[in-house]
């Protein structure tokens, strides 16, 4: 039976089956046959308002419809419901779709130490995150991973496997670097993941990923590309922000001091809080529309570099108390052989100067978007102070604070993430024939987004709703049961 014919038979359903009694309640990690989430506020993800209460009913890894539920008629008892095997009951909670976390690095370890991975895994899908796209580990290990999780053996997100394309020996000219490209394709991987790159190397590669249907990630650096090659050569999308302010640049580069080491990760990170001031605004506005024109997508993650502007914040999440492992724990203190661990000497003025930088960057992402252009949504976490899952909830925060209505944050974490990844046929909205993946919460994101944060007792402003389930490809998560493991594992590796 094709998912159209089930939608159909759905629909029968609906006419012709009695009230639907009370149902068994969902097995954590075990995908049933049918599975209906009653009585919902539903944010489809597309950037319309909530709409409810519905009923979503699920069938095997797929949405086979959303239902729209009369009140008058719920009352009085003559609703007809479809049926189903096992049921959440929805009533006062929000369901969305899955958040989908566009800049992820799948890591075991971290400087050398070992991290379980169980650690990450349970933290994203607690925190709601149903896919991930990775963008640059150990290749073949996440390969595996990837398939493991399709079928369902593992408890992880979906994977898109973007693989690192400058690994050693790095392509010196144009035959070598489509020869990698074509060398990565033969591994199985979605995408590329590009760091700094040279002009006569860099439209080859884009040209040569394209013909063979890879999409491409680009962590800019102050190379010879910029934002105005990514748009020319129709880069996928541009991570982070440099590339984009130095293509404003009238002079053509930063006004570095003449000691400056781009290889010393404090210095450079210090000066690249100064380097949105520099930008031409006229020109800054020509670069976002080239990049709209040439369909360049860009993630933003703003919560990465946010300890650069309030590092004491950083360094004081509550979160931390419970849910840092150690070994994360380890890898962020200042050390200059972890890589994003720079923050040895930082000072209150490199805080003003970053604080300056963020106002200037939110006022282009929004433009960006104004212009036509899509943003996505990505945490960059295991580096700089950021907790897997906890980070791409701040980075929802913070593009509230960049002036985006609720609305459109979580479109860019489900629907505008979905696009970018090519997916945008069955991921990222809650509509009949897309994959099963959701989650449900406790309380209402549009209006509080820490409501997708855990609960936690002693929060001013009251404990918070939290993820209530995270559902992945039909396969329901009760997401506190997955918190829970998580704090035990992290207890346990601070007794050892």
């Amino acid at each position: 039976m094709n998912v159209f014919t089930r939608i159909l038979a759905a629909g029968l359903l609906l006419l012709d089956a009695p009230a639907v009694a009370a149902q068994t309640a969902p097995t954590h990690g075990v995908r049933p046959r049918r599975l209906a989430i009653r009585n919902a506020m539903v944010i489809e993800g597309n950037g319309t308002p909530a709409e409810g209460p519905k009923d979503i009913i699920l069938e095997g890894n797929r949405i086979i419809d959303v239902v729209s539920l009369d009140p008058v008629a719920v009352k009085m008892g003559e609703v007809k419901r479809i049926p189903a095997d096992v049921e959440i009951d929805a009533t006062g909670k929000y369901v969305m779709p899955g958040l989908i976390n566009l800049h992820g690095h799948v890591q075991d370890e971290r400087g050398g130490i070992p991290q379980p991975l169980e650690y990450q895994l349970k933290l994203w899908l607690g925190m709601g995150i149903t896919s991930v796209r990775d963008v640059s580990s150990e290749t073949p290990k996440t390969l595996q991973l990837r398939t493991r999780s399709a079928a369902g053996e593992v408890a992880a997100p979906r994977l898109y496997v973007y693989a690192r394309y400058a690994y050693m020996p790095v392509p010196k000219n144009e035959v070598e670097a489509r020869q990698r490209v074509r060398d990565l394709k033969a591994q199985g991987v979605d995408g590329l993941k590009l760091f700094g790159m040279d002009k006569d190397v860099y439209a080859p590669v884009l040209d040569e990923a394209k013909k063979l249907g890879l999409r491409t990630a680009h962590h800019m650096a102050v190379d010879e590309t910029n934002a105005w090659d990514a748009a020319k050569g129709g880069l996928t999308s541009i991570e982070h922000w440099y590339g984009v302010p130095d293509a404003a640049l009238l002079s053509g580069a930063q006004q570095f001091p003449s000691n400056f080491n781009y290889a010393d990760e404090g210095m450079r990170f210090r000066y690249a809080g100064r380097l949105w001031r520099e930008a031409d605004p006229a020109r800054l506005q020509e670069v976002l529309k080239a990049m709209v024109q040439g369909g360049v997508a860009w993630n933003p993650t703003l919560d990465i570099y946010e300890a650069s502007r309030d590092l004491q914040r950083a360094e004081t999440q509550p979160w931390f108390t419970e849910y840092l492992h150690p070994t994360l724990e380890k890898y962020f203190r200042p050390d200059a052989a972890n890589h994003g661990s720079y923050f040895a000497n930082w000072s209150s003025t490199d805080e003003a100067f970053w604080k300056e930088n963020y106002q200037i960057w939110f006022r282009a992402v929004r433009d960006f978007e104004r212009l036509g252009g899509v943003i996505g949504a990505g945490e960059d976490a295991g580096f700089i102070y950021q907790v897997y899952g906890f980070g791409l909830v701040r980075e929802l925060e913070l593009h509230q604070e960049a002036g985006f209505s609720t609305l459109k944050v979580l479109q860019h974490v489900t629907a505008n993430n979905a696009k970018i990844l090519g997916e945008e046929q069955r991921l990222g909205r809650i509509r009949a024939g897309f994959l099963a993946d959701l989650v449900v919460v406790n309380g209402n994101p549009l209006e509080d987004l820490k409501a997708l944060y855990p609960q936690r007792a002693d929060a001013a402003a009251g404990p918070g709703g939290g993820v209530q389930w995270t559902i992945k490809d039909g396969i329901p998560y009760d997401a506190p049961r997955m918190l829970s493991e998580v704090r035990a594992l992290v207890k346990a590796a601070r007794t050892r």
